[in-house]
């Protein structure tokens, strides 16, 4: 996603101006800047591992409380499924970014979101600084309320379509448990975050 200046719009050109402002403020009061660049194509193949646990955890709940009949799933619910599980994406976004709204000053002003074409991959950003929690809590709140909470929704009814959407929500959410264990596992206590101007990384202001 890296680009020439000359091909930023108007819009990334102001968060890039704002951003350089940010930046001076930051290291004026003792930050230092971190780039982390999330690598989409791996994140991609490293999802699966880091959310397995919890995939396996929720098959074996509903397993253990309702059984597990495939032949419950008609053609209907196949058909259905995908086109579920691309709607719950575009909420997994929105979720992001109602969160982090919440607590940055401009709310919704402040938060973009967009695709990275080469990896059809969603993605919201929040360009203005986040402390880490609040950070932490953003990245993880799509996976909690559509994956775990679609499972314990799904548990509860015995609905084996919902049971599978829910696993795809939380296995859409191996990127951001990628970056939330490399944030908690910084040795900087006091830090703050926010996303690049134009790029596909994550800005660090550590001290």
């Amino acid at each position: 996603m890296d680009k020439d200046k000359n091909e930023l719009t108007e819009k990334e050109l102001k968060r890039k101006n704002d951003f350089e402002k940010l930046s001076s403020e930051m290291r004026q009061k003792g930050y230092k800047m971190k780039n982390v660049v999330v690598n989409t194509k791996k994140a991609k193949y490293l999802a699966f591992l880091v959310m397995f646990p919890f995939m396996a955890l929720t098959f074996w709940l509903y397993k253990h409380v309702n059984g597990f009949n495939l032949d419950g799933i008609s053609w209907g619910d196949a058909v259905a499924l995908p086109l579920l599980s691309l709607c719950l994406i575009i909420v997994h976004e929105l979720i992001h970014g109602i969160t982090w709204a919440i607590f940055v000053k401009n709310h919704f002003h402040a938060i973009g979101f967009g695709i990275v074409w080469s990896t059809l991959t969603p993605y919201c950003a929040c360009f203005e600084p986040l402390k880490k929690w609040q950070y932490l809590l953003g990245t993880a709140m799509p996976t909690l309320v559509l994956g775990g909470g679609g499972a314990v929704a799904a548990v509860m009814t015995n609905q084996l379509l919902l049971f599978f959407a829910a696993e795809c929500m939380i296995f859409s959410g191996g990127g951001d448990f990628q970056i939330i264990l490399r944030t908690i596992l910084s040795d900087k206590r006091e830090s703050v975050y926010c996303s690049h101007p134009y790029e596909c990384s994550l800005i660090a202001f550590e001290k």
